[in-house]
This record gives C-alpha cells, structure tokens and sequence, in this order.
C-alpha cells in the first residue's frame, strides 16, 4: 500500500468517524444534510415566499414540484473531488436532499417564479385572492309610536 492509499483510507475514516461523533447515522445509511429554510406570507401582493439555503449546489441539480399544498425541494450537493488530501476536520454537509414545506392549497403553483442567487434559492408563489365577502349593512332599528 502506497503513501497516497494510506493518507487517502485515513482521511475517509476520519470522515466516518466524523459523521458518527455529530449523529449523521441512521440505520446504517448515511444522512444527506437538511437545508435550512425560511417561509413568509406577503399580503401585497398575496403570496407566500420560500428561501431555500442550498450553498455550493449546482441549480441544475435541483427539482422543485407542488402537490396538495406542499412544495417539495429536492436536489444534491456534491462533494468536490479532491485529491491527495487529508481531512482535519468535516463539517460540511453534503448527499441528495429533501424538503417539504407547506404553502396551502391557494397558492397558485402554475405562476410560481424561482431564482437563484449566491447560493439562495427563493420561491415565490403568488396566493389566490379570496372572493370578496359581502360587506355588513347594519341595521337601524326605527321605533315608531
């Protein structure tokens, strides 16, 4: 075994070793990291605005779909291909991931727009403007003798 595959198996074991020290384990199988996201409703216009964290993710590696109220991100960030190093430290995230967020049945899927920017990706899904309730008429009470 060479210099190169030992410093190489080192540095993936570090990796392992990493990830279980931090609980990025289940069942055996490695855990893609959970972007972090914001959601806000807008009342002018009406609408709801997702911003999606997804640093060092290539948008062309991201899907995004509606169904039943819930917008669903889902994607990957690779791991740059690195070679003859040794880890010190791992704490970035990396692996095929999925969010769900819930935006409500008004919103309008079909005129969503999404941008993305430096790493953010936002959402923005206009709502359906609600049919306009009658207005109240108060009622006078006339007493008559």
């Amino acid at each position: 075994m060479s210099l190169h595959d030992l410093d190489r198996l080192r540095s993936e074991m570090e990796e392992l070793f990493s990830e279980l020290w931090q609980g990025r384990r289940l069942a055996g199988a490695r855990r893609a990291f959970r972007p972090a996201a914001d959601v806000y409703r807008t009342d002018d216009p009406p609408g709801v605005t997702v911003v999606c964290d997804l640093a060092g993710v290539d948008p062309a590696d991201v899907e995004l779909s509606v169904s039943d109220g819930i917008l669903s991100i889902t994607g990957v960030r690779r791991r740059q291909a690195a070679e003859k190093v040794v880890y010190h430290q791992i704490e970035l995230d990396h692996g095929p991931f999925e969010r769900h967020v819930p935006i409500g049945e008004e919103a309008r899927a079909d005129e969503a727009e999404a941008t993305f920017d430096r790493g953010l990706l936002v959402v923005r899904l206009p709502l359906r403007r609600e049919p306009e309730r009658p207005a109240a008429v108060p009622i006078r009470i006339v007493r008559r003798a």
